[in-house]
Order: structure tokens, then C-alpha cells, then sequence
């Protein structure tokens, strides 16, 4: 079952706090989740405002991560 974006950034939320607080907030592998987390949030910020991310080809964005 796909989780929905909400699900999504929740989900991505609680790695990321847990990476920092095991590995520190400027641990690589917390900053790639801190960016991850911002793709997401920064998708559903353009699906709630109608308009789509998009990345300099001018085609939609889609996270390349799963969660």
C-alpha cells in the first residue's frame, strides 16, 4: 500500500530526528534525510497550492526515494 504524502513526511520526520539524535544533527546520512524531508514537504506544499514542482527540464518532480 502507498503512503500518502502526509504519511510520507511523517515517516520521514521521525528518521530523520532518530539519524540526529544517534548520529548528530550534520551527520551525512542526517543531512540526506533532512533533504529528503524537504523534497517531500516541498511537494505537498505544490500539491496543496495547484501548482507542480518542477526541476530545470521543465518536467514534474518525483522524489527518488522511497520512505
Amino acid at each position: 500500500m502507498k503512503l500518502s504524502i502526509d504519511e510520507q513526511i511523517e515517516k520521514m520526520r521521525e528518521r530523520m530526528s532518530g539519524s540526529a539524535a544517534e548520529k548528530g544533527r550534520v551527520h551525512p546520512d542526517t543531512v540526506q534525510l533532512s533533504r529528503q524531508l524537504d523534497d517531500l514537504l516541498n511537494l505537498y506544499s505544490a500539491g496543496n497550492t495547484g501548482r507542480k514542482e518542477r526541476n530545470l527540464s521543465g518536467k514534474t518532480k518525483k522524489p527518488f526515494f522511497d520512505v
